[in-house]
């Protein structure tokens, strides 16, 4: 048993080999805009449209620092994976092995909980479609969730074409998304806030809570916090951009092969060991392009990100917020389908809650691609036993009982209960993360970098104050829940 202890979390140290060159924009742009796709789901759909449907323009001005908070997380993320070619996970456990297991356990807690997604995506499709006839709302939206479910794992699991067909849907989806929000946007019936809604993002006013149209709510401070964290992708998702950014071989990650789907390819057993650039004449230009892209890459989501929660956002103000309709519980995005009934009437309604389902079983859908191969990773990379089983083995049985976990778990409270829990969990992680990806980046990797490629004080000030702010809210979340039972 002492044996097994000291063998886990155990691994091989860094071998050196030459940093690629950058083979051009067109080629690695990419894994931006699968956060960007991921991170549309219930930040900018139910959190921030909720806020401002409920309490105005009173706390959209914490929106874009919010967002702009994840930058220093990102690059972080991925300057680690692009100096190492390792996983985020896999520094974690190279910075202390004990720690990255409790933080993974953490994650794994978290993960519980995400078929809520679904059932939050159903609501919509089960207020406007009497299916089956007579039941409750609640009843119908875990009915349209059953059946989505239904149809996403298998096209997971068993078939690489449907998974495709799933992945090109949900880019047509993103596309009708942000084409309708603008085409409502201009609507005369909502143009005519945009003077008050620019005014709220620039003048914010101080304090928040003495400035609210209505009385806070104690029990809206998790809607808030969960609205900040997913800002963007938030909590855990944030850790996903490491895979995408390897599985897109950027900078040494070429060197390390394919942490694959055992749907889309043959999968390749995970490499435990990472490579640093050997020292060379090339080394400092080529990472000042890899650096470049690695910005933009970040930017591309993040910014997108931006853009469309401001349009909800906008949205919420000019069609909810005059009539008090406030999304929560079983009912998550369905006032949210005034969004474009105000262009394409019952049309529009329709529409958006199709969208709306789509985007939030997608949530659902690539969230469990992505948990299983981080768990999988995890696994192979922290326990030697696990290594007698190739990685299909645990990818397959990880997908299968995450679906039936979440599953299970949607049934536990309504969907607005069940992702304010995962936030929690997440923002909890997100705020220990961060502190590690400070010290991992900036103090304990440097030690093995040639000297042309160690990270200047500027990234490390810039997640400094990131991890503050984190901190901040996390005493200001802490407060607000003392108060309340006072």
């Amino acid at each position: 048993m002492r044996k097994g202890l000291a063998e886990w979390g155990i691994l091989p140290p860094f071998m050196s080999r030459t940093l690629p060159p950058f083979p051009g924009w067109w080629i690695m742009l990419g894994p931006g805009i699968v956060w960007l796709a991921l991170a549309q789901g219930s930040g900018e759909l139910i959190w921030w449209p909720r806020l401002v449907a409920k309490y105005g323009l009173g706390f959209l001005f914490l929106l874009i620092p919010a967002c702009l908070l994840q930058f220093p997380l990102n690059y972080a993320i991925g300057r680690y994976t692009m100096m190492t070619g390792e996983s985020i996970w896999q520094g974690f456990i190279r910075l202390n092995r004990w720690f990255a297991l409790m933080l993974w356990l953490l994650m794994t807690v978290q993960f519980f909980w995400f078929g809520a997604f679904v059932t939050a995506g159903s609501t919509g499709l089960a207020a406007l479609i009497d299916f089956p006839h007579g039941w409750s709302q609640q009843a119908k939206s875990l009915f349209w969730s059953w059946l989505t479910i239904a149809l996403l794992f298998p096209a997971l699991l068993f078939s690489p074409t449907a998974y495709k067909l799933v992945e090109r849907l949900m880019w047509l989806v993103a596309v009708v998304t942000f084409v309708g929000l603008l085409v409502a946007c201009l609507q005369p019936e909502v143009l005519r806030h945009l003077p008050q809604f620019v005014k709220g993002i620039l003048l914010p006013h101080f304090p928040p809570f003495a400035a609210l149209p209505r009385p806070w709510d104690p029990k809206d401070a998790t809607p808030l916090l969960t609205a900040i964290t997913f800002a963007g992708l938030g909590g855990f998702w944030t850790l996903f951009y490491s895979y995408w950014l390897r599985e897109k071989g950027a900078g040494m990650a070429k060197h390390m092969g394919h942490i694959t789907s055992p749907i889309t390819s043959k999968p390749e057993f995970i490499p435990l060991s990472g490579f640093i650039p050997e020292a060379n004449n090339e080394v400092a230009k080529r990472w000042r392009q890899w650096r470049a892209y690695l910005c933009v890459d970040s930017a591309i989501g993040i910014i997108g990100n931006i853009v469309t929660t401001l349009m909800t956002c906008f949205l919420a103000f000019a069609l909810l917020y005059p009539k008090g309709l406030v999304p929560q519980e079983w009912e998550l995005v369905v006032h949210q389908m005034r969004f474009f009934e105000v262009s394409w009437g019952a049309f529009g309604k329709l529409l958006f809650a199709i969208v709306a389902a789509a985007f939030l079983s997608d949530t659902w859908l690539t969230t469990l691609d992505a948990v299983s191969r981080v768990h999988t990773d995890f696994v192979l990379c922290f326990f030697p036993a696990a290594r007698k089983l190739h990685p299909r083995v645990w990818y397959y049985a990880i997908a299968t009982a995450l679906t039936i976990i979440t599953v299970i778990t949607m049934h536990f409270a309504s969907p607005q209960a069940l992702i304010l829990l995962s936030a929690v969990l997440g923002f909890v992680g997100t705020v220990i993360f961060t502190g590690a990806l400070l010290v991992l980046n900036y103090r304990w990797l440097p030690q093995w970098l040639p000297d042309a490629v160690k990270p200047s004080p500027t990234g490390a000030f810039a997640l400094s104050i990131s991890w503050c702010a984190y901190l901040l809210l996390a005493s200001i979340y802490i407060w607000l829940q003392i108060s309340a039972r006072m």
